[in-house]
């Protein structure tokens, strides 16, 4: 294979296509969709009994976090992924020695993260790619058995702690 080729050898796809299609590369989009998922997820915080008003402030808070790791997921010199430097923006905004973190920390504590993250997991559960399908075709039926199997275990395991710890 050629430097200059980007075709990944077994998947077809090419990568410089999929380089494009990183959150952080495409910034107006992101941030648009972005803005429809905390208004969902505003929402939804309804299920933890707060009115609307208190969890704004916190989504916005929120919004901005994950859109400033983004920017600098953009703009690093360097390659992470976009969860680490949301997460990292939003751990180091969080601190006790970050200006301003008694009150950020006050205003999301107005937000019910259960609530909010929920249906961000149902979509990455379910949200499959053509690699995901190209990489089942080749492993076959045994990866179904494995998988709910693996589910299975998961679950059971968790319930017992859940009863012993309850």
């Amino acid at each position: 294979m050629k430097p200059s080729d980007t075709t990944a050898p077994d998947t077809g796809f090419d990568a410089s296509a999929l380089q494009e299609l990183r959150p952080e590369q495409q910034l107006g989009k992101t941030a648009l969709l972005l803005a429809v998922v905390c208004v969902a997820a505003w929402i939804a915080n309804i299920v933890n009994g707060a009115p609307l008003h208190q969890a704004l402030p916190g989504m916005v808070i929120l919004y901005g976090m994950v859109m400033i790791g983004l920017l600098i997921g953009r703009f690093a010199p360097f390659y992470l992924p976009s969860v680490a430097w949301v997460s990292l923006v939003s751990i180091v905004m969080t601190l006790p020695f970050f200006p301003g973190s008694g009150w950020i920390v006050g205003q999301l504590a107005h937000v019910n993260f259960l609530a909010v993250v929920t249906p961000v997991l149902a979509y990455a559960g379910l949200a499959l790619t053509g690699r995901e399908f190209t990489m089942f075709r080749q492993t076959g039926w045994k990866l179904v058995i494995v998988s709910l199997l693996v589910f299975t275990g998961t679950f059971v395991a968790s319930a017992f702690i859940a009863h012993l710890v309850i």
